[in-house]
């Protein structure tokens, strides 16, 4: 015979409340703790994620709390939880189920005013649901009264361990009464746990609905091995099969989750971010996206692995195999609730091997290992033409790539060549210009006809010419022609480098007692500036 929440003993507005609801009979672990719960027996409860642990302690403490009221500053009952998105879970079944019960309840967590928490525990509270080191800050201000606490729930004890939470909490229940309530309850039972247990609680009733650390049957678990350098290339192309509904995409560290998170929004996939380090404004924001299905993807660290119940996540992907194993149990318990199918598929690096092992040990079983990406969603034919496609698309881009870098460093080349003929193009008209200036006289003179001259010994012998007048015009219409002539080759030319500059002449030293030949400009076609028209003084040295 199927058990109902009726055959429980609990009361009709509460009942009405789960009918509301749409819950009609209780899970394994609700049907076994909720009687020793309305007996205010100590309860130690182990369960696979995803099974409804979190209503089978909020059920029955409603119906003790009906009766009685809770005074300004000291709430009858406390429940503490690892992370804010999990407090806030509670909180949103505290409303769901107390709806018809007139009890009051104040949430505690990070990232919100104080003065807005104060208020409401001013005004007495029945529920006091709270992470535990903003607990610690309002006891410390004296704005919080712990010795009127009848109930202390402890959920997910082995994620408060694991996060270094156990010293506070310790601190706390040190402020409560010794006569209360104790309910522990957690997915997996390492040692610490019970040795934390033995501390808090009385002749506790142990309570295991399936063995410690076991996945869910409606889980489908894959993993897939993959080179490192490949990763985000082979989640970009899981995610692109139409099975997905929404998905959780888990990394190890928090800087990785916002990597990814932009990669994947550049890619064109609807996506959000979720991780310790974020304003809680923008984590509930993004929550609140993610259950309404307005983003597809959520990239989050293990603060989204303990106890967000959405029941419509299809598919759960590990970017990093968790380096604690308890972890694995976690992430993968996202998906398959409430008695739905999931997939999980876990990327991993030979490197991250190690931890699988680890993973497969604590689990009991062996993981699905496949090689293909379709293999790994279970994708029909189609997702081979697809992936092909890919691949031909990605060559095709890489090939463009390549002969537009060939046609550029081709361009360039080119454009060197026309600059440096150009220039000794320049250079030779110039150097014509000037035999053609020079009168009869300079040129038999052997002195005037050295190579080595510089302009400034050949402007002093044509000055040395100009005695006779009658000369002077055609003097000085060579030297206007000459500085016509150049004027235009300096505008048509493009810039030149240092060693057109050394061939033409230009940007020499003015020092009349520098030869040309005997001191070269240092080579700068590899210095920031590259190419320039007119060398700087300062890179000029004389001897």
């Amino acid at each position: 015979m199927t058990t109902t929440f009726a055959d429980l003993g609990l009361s009709d507005a509460l009942l009405r409340a789960i009918a509301d609801a749409g819950y009609e009979h209780p899970t394994p672990i609700q049907e076994k703790a909720i009687p020793y719960v309305l007996m205010n027996r100590d309860i130690l409860g182990c369960a696979q994620t995803g099974t409804g642990k979190t209503a089978s302690f909020t059920l029955p403490m409603i119906d003790i709390l009906s009766q009685g009221r809770g005074r300004a500053r000291m709430p009858r009952t406390v429940i503490l939880e690892p992370t804010r998105e999990l407090a806030a879970q509670v909180a949103d079944n505290f409303e769901t189920y107390g709806k018809y019960c007139k009890l009051n309840m104040a949430l505690l967590i990070g990232g919100v005013s104080f003065s807005e928490q104060e208020a409401k525990i001013n005004r007495g509270v029945d529920v006091l649901i709270a992470t535990p080191g903003r607990l610690m800050d309002h006891c410390e201000r004296g704005k919080v009264i712990l010795t009127d606490v009848k109930i202390l729930v402890i959920d997910e004890g082995d994620r408060m361990l694991d996060m270094g939470f156990i010293p506070d909490v310790e601190k706390l229940v040190s402020l409560m009464p010794p006569l209360r309530q104790t309910l522990m309850f957690s997915a997996t039972m390492p040692p610490e746990i019970r040795k934390l247990a033995s501390k808090f609680q009385s002749n506790p009733k142990e309570i295991t609905v399936s063995a410690p650390a076991s996945t869910a049957d409606t889980i489908e678990q894959r993993l897939l091995k993959v080179d490192g350098r490949q990763k985000r290339k082979v989640l970009y192309r899981l995610l692109q099969d139409k099975t997905i509904s929404n998905a959780l995409v888990f990394c190890n560290r928090k800087r990785d989750v916002a990597t990814l998170y932009r990669a994947l929004e550049e890619a064109g996939i609807s996506s959000g971010a979720l991780h310790g380090d974020m304003d809680q404004y923008k984590r509930l924001e993004w929550l609140e996206k993610f259950k309404n299905n307005e983003i597809q993807v959520l990239v989050c660290s293990d603060v989204a692995a303990r106890g967000l119940d959405i029941p419509s996540v299809s598919h759960v992907f590990n970017y990093d195999v968790p380096t604690h194993s308890e972890d694995y149990v976690h992430r993968i318990g996202r998906t398959g609730r409430a008695g739905r199918s999931g997939i999980s598929i876990t990327l991993a690096t030979d490197a991250e091997m190690r931890l699988v092992g680890g993973i497969e040990k604590l689990i009991g079983k062996k993981i699905p290992v496949v090689t293909e990406v379709t293999e790994a969603l279970g994708s029909d034919a189609g997702g081979d033409d697809k992936q092909a496609s890919t691949e031909q698309q990605d060559d095709a881009s890489s090939q463009e790539r390549s002969k537009r870098r060939t046609r550029s460093r081709g361009k360039r080349t080119s454009d060197d060549q026309t600059a440096s003929s150009q220039t000794e193009s320049a250079s030779s008209n110039d150097d014509a210009d000037d035999q053609d200036t020079q009168d009869p006289a300079s040129q038999e003179q052997p002195e005037d006809k050295s190579p080595s001259r510089t302009r400034g010994q050949r402007g002093r012998s044509r000055a040395k010419s100009d005695d006779n007048a009658s000369e002077a015009p055609r003097q000085g219409r060579s030297s206007n022609d000459r500085t016509g002539n150049d004027r235009p080759a300096k505008e048509s030319q493009p810039k030149q480098d240092a060693s057109s500059n050394r061939q033409s002449g230009r940007g020499r030293s003015r020092n009349p007692g520098v030869e040309a030949n005997e001191d070269p400009l240092p080579d700068i076609s590899d210095q920031p500036f590259g190419k320039t028209e007119q060398v700087p003084a300062f890179l000029l040295r004389a001897r």
